[in-house]
């Protein structure tokens, strides 16, 4: 089977100040045979992340919201994970980290400039875009397909 974990964390909790402290979200992915051996493996890939490197910085705690098991993945369409919605605009900067390892956290800062996000000091590229009208007093949806 194969398990994803989503967890959210704290770190930095020492810190007296609300700057120097962290918090943010990840998911981890693993072949095991059961639940039980799942989390033995994220457990130790979380514990192994805190001891080489600096992702779960000073006294920190981490929090599993679900377990997801997956028999097989779909080969016709993709699945949708870990999908959020915040309210108001995107304005604080977030440190992101797409498949960090020891070796390598491959981190990157992600700000907010003018509703589009820059990435590392570059302006990130428009994957997709989907835009409303009005016809008629009617709302419609349009993509970058129509």
């Amino acid at each position: 089977m194969i398990y994803i974990g989503n967890f959210l964390y704290l770190s930095n909790l020492q810190e007296s100040s609300e700057t120097d402290r962290r918090h943010g979200d990840f998911s981890l992915i693993v072949r095991a045979d059961d639940r039980e051996r799942a989390v033995e493996q994220f457990k130790a890939r979380i514990t192994g992340f805190k001891q080489a490197s600096e992702l779960f910085s000073g006294a920190c705690r981490v929090f599993m919201t679900r377990l997801i098991e997956l028999g097989d993945i779909p080969k016709t369409t993709a699945i949708l994970l870990n999908y959020s919605s915040t309210a108001g605009d995107p304005v604080m900067p977030f440190i992101g980290c797409s498949a960090p390892s020891e070796q390598n956290d491959d981190c990157r800062i992600y700000e907010w400039k003018e509703s589009e996000p820059e990435i590392n000091g570059h302006q990130g590229r428009l994957f997709m875009e989907f835009q409303t009208r009005r016809k008629n007093n009617e709302l419609h949806q349009m993509s970058d397909n129509d």
